[in-house]
């Protein structure tokens, strides 16, 4: 019983990793998907069988390309509109949008990494797209610094002490960013992550004082330059501060 057990979480995780390489992709061809989740194909196919049977993928018609299916939107609709700030903040990021001019984006950390759980786009010709559900490193951005920098402080020694910390980054460095990000109350980023990409973010707390969220503006670095982000600082901060009063 026990082994039958353990067959079918096995099977339930290998399932849900199927799910989570569409994160990053609208479709996804059978080789792709056995590649990313790193099992052979018949078994990748058994599990996709299932998956289309539920109605959670969607096989394109005459091909072996995948693509999700209406149950994950009917699961997505099932969320607490109330409680989900990717959905409660969205007119402040529109708002923030329209004052500034740039991409808007809200992180949440998992681990030592962050996610883009909501974007609003720039609305110019040459912008920084932001794609939602991307995890990005704790280590580097604006946006990282915010969410290490206010959150718990064993964050910041397990991220220093991680055996993936990337050579030719200075811990040391990282450390007084944070602090500065402290004074300030918001931290920026120029090229650090992405060429020709720049951004400053601020920390959102929610009504208990707690850190829920960081909001992010970026933009091209030719742009959004330190000036500029200077000058759109009490703006960013402004609206991070109305976010926190509509999170419980």
């Amino acid at each position: 019983m026990e082994d039958n057990t353990k067959l079918t979480v096995r099977a339930v995780e290998r399932a849900l990793d199927i799910l989570l390489c569409f994160t990053d992709s609208s479709d996804l061809s059978l080789t792709e998907i056995a590649t990313r989740v790193g099992l052979h194909k018949s078994t990748v196919h058994r599990l996709l069988a299932s998956l289309e049977g539920k109605g959670f993928l969607v096989r394109n018609a005459g091909t072996d390309r995948y693509r999700l299916g209406l149950r994950v939107w009917e699961l997505a609709a099932g969320m607490s509109q109330t409680d989900d700030p990717a959905i409660l903040l969205l007119p402040e990021m529109e708002r923030l949008r329209d004052v500034l001019g740039e991409t808007v984006s809200l992180y949440v950390r998992d681990g030592l990494e962050r996610i883009r759980i909501q974007a609003v786009q720039s609305l110019q010709a040459i912008r920084r797209v932001a794609p939602v559900g991307a995890r990005l490193p704790l280590y580097v951005g604006a946006s990282s610094k915010v969410l290490v920098a206010f959150g718990d402080p064993a964050v910041t020694q397990e991220l220093l002490a991680s055996p993936d910390w990337p050579e030719g980054w200075d811990r040391a460095q990282l450390l007084q960013q944070l602090r500065e990000t402290q004074l300030l109350g918001y931290a920026t980023s120029v090229e650090e992550r992405e060429a020709g990409a720049a951004a400053i973010a601020a920390p959102v707390f929610n009504r208990a004082g707690k850190l829920v969220a960081a909001v992010a503006v970026s933009g091209p670095a030719n742009r959004l330059t330190p000036e500029r982000m200077q000058e759109a600082a009490p703006d960013v901060l402004e609206t991070a501060g109305r976010m926190g009063k509509m999170l419980k």
